[in-house]
């Protein structure tokens, strides 16, 4: 319970930092939400990660994107049922495939863009498992225990990289700065899709 907790947390982590890196524009606007409800106090509370509604949107992007699980608890049909064409016979095993869902192209514009803002003022989420189309947390009697807490923690956490801090890639092996729209965005898939070269980013102290 504790390995499946943490690491969906830090896989969702990685992707949303590194679409952050690659994405300027969204990056600079989420810092200054989170910037600008925090202000001075130095310290970050849950009263104000509720205000942050961007930092929302982005969040629910980065899980529509990378759903750390791509295939969910796996079901069993109860009855035989005919779907999308195709006859399913009674008890058979059926894996639902959230990453194709959530970039279907008749469901999503740009589905493969990284658009925070296709979440503002849209009721779609996730948190209650009735918008088929987002099911990062899976949906039903076998919708993950700990969405609330694995939430909570991601925007606690980047929350706190985006106020602390303002981040850079490093340099590449000639000393030059690795360009954004260079970053290795592959995938490597197991019970976890985690990216398949690890982010390094560098951190540069922001002073309130």
């Amino acid at each position: 319970m504790f390995v499946g907790g943490s690491d969906t947390t830090s896989t969702a982590l990685e992707w949303l930092m590194a679409e952050l890196v690659r994405n300027p524009r969204v990056m600079k606007k989420a810092q200054e939400e989170v910037r600008s409800v925090v202000g001075n106090k130095g310290e970050i509370d849950m009263n104000d990660i509720n205000q942050m509604e961007y930092l929302k949107c982005v969040i629910k992007e980065t899980l529509r994107l990378h759903p750390p699980a791509v295939l969910l608890v796996p079901r069993r049909t109860m009855a035989s049922v005919e779907l999308g064409g195709y006859n399913i016979p009674e008890n058979t095993r059926v894996f639902v495939n959230a990453w194709a869902i959530q970039r279907d192209p008749s469901v999503w514009d740009e589905p493969e863009e990284f658009i925070p803002e296709r979440f503002e003022n849209n009721s779609i989420d996730f948190k209650l498992g009735q918008n088929f189309e987002l099911i990062p947390f899976g949906f039903g009697r076998r919708g993950c225990p700990g969405l609330a807490f694995g939430v909570t923690s991601t925007e606690y956490v980047v929350a706190n990289l985006l106020y602390w801090f303002d981040w850079e890639l490093p340099a590449d092996d000639d000393g030059g700065r690795i360009l954004a729209e260079d970053l290795d965005m592959s995938e490597v898939y197991g019970l976890t899709v985690h990216k398949k070269t690890p982010l390094h980013l560098v951190p540069i102290s922001y002073s309130l």
